[in-house]
């Protein structure tokens, strides 16, 4: 699997209460969890020719290249390629919501 993780700043950007209004809803926290990952190990190499991907969850992620930043929609890839047993994370600037 490829996991575009936001981090820890990505989810203070969120409007208050929103964590834990996802955590009474499961059915929509599961929806954007599953937006930000897409199958099969795809590295940012590979990442830069893409102009969008599939995620597990059924929607596309738009890709795009600007000013030699890769953004996945709007969220900025700040940290590529970290390997993990099953798989390689992004880490991101900003929660993918669908």
């Amino acid at each position: 699997f490829t996991v575009f993780a936001p981090t820890d700043a990505a989810f203070s950007k969120l409007p208050a209460g929103t964590i834990p209004a996802l955590l009474n809803d499961i059915p929509t926290l599961r929806s954007i969890l599953l937006y930000h990952v897409v199958p099969g190990n795809v590295f940012a190499n590979q990442v830069v020719n893409l102009t969008s991907a599939t995620t597990v969850g059924g929607q596309d992620v738009s890709v795009s290249v600007r000013n030699g930043q890769v953004f996945i929609n709007d969220s900025r890839v700040i940290i590529t390629n970290i390997r993990a047993s099953n798989g390689v994370i992004h880490v991101i600037d900003t929660v993918l919501l669908p």
